[in-house]
C-alpha cells in the first residue's frame, strides 16, 4: 500500500499563492488516484482537488476553481496543487490522499484509502 506525504504549506499574504506537494511511495504507487481535501476551524473536511491516475480527468471544489491547478509531476509519484489567489476563507489544514491502484475519479473522502499527515495554509487579510 502507497504512503504519502504532504509538503508545502506555510503563511501567505491575501492574493499570494503557494504550491503544495504531494508525494507517494510504494508499489506502483504512479497509478494512484490523488486528491486535496482541507478542513478549515470549526469546520469538515471537504474535497478540494483530485486527479486520476491517467491525468486524463480533474475536478475542483467550486470555491476553488480558476484558482487551484492540481497536476503530477513527470515522475507521476508526485501531485502537486498551485494555488493563487489566495484569501483568508482558504486557511485551513490541508491533507493529500491516494486512492487504491486504477481507482477513477471521487470527491469523497471515504473513497481514498492512504492519507498524509497534513500541511498548514494560512492567508492573512
Amino acid at each position: 500500500q502507497a504512503q504519502v506525504a504532504e509538503s508545502g504549506g506555510g503563511l501567505v499574504q491575501a492574493g499570494g499563492s503557494l504550491r503544495l506537494s504531494c508525494t507517494a511511495s510504494g508499489p506502483t504507487s504512479e497509478n494512484y488516484a490523488m486528491g486535496w481535501f482541507r478542513q478549515g476551524s470549526g469546520n469538515a473536511r471537504e474535497f478540494v482537488s483530485a486527479v486520476t491516475w491517467d491525468c486524463i480527468l480533474t475536478r475542483y471544489a467550486d470555491s476553488v476553481k480558476g484558482r487551484f491547478t492540481i497536476f503530477r509531476g513527470n515522475d507521476k509519484n508526485t501531485v502537486y496543487l498551485r494555488m493563487n489567489g489566495l484569501n483568508p476563507d482558504d486557511t485551513a489544514v490541508c491533507y493529500c490522499a491516494a486512492r487504491s491502484r486504477f481507482s477513477g475519479m471521487a470527491l469523497s473522502d471515504r473513497d481514498y484509502v492512504c492519507w498524509g499527515q497534513r500541511t498548514q495554509v494560512a492567508v492573512s487579510s
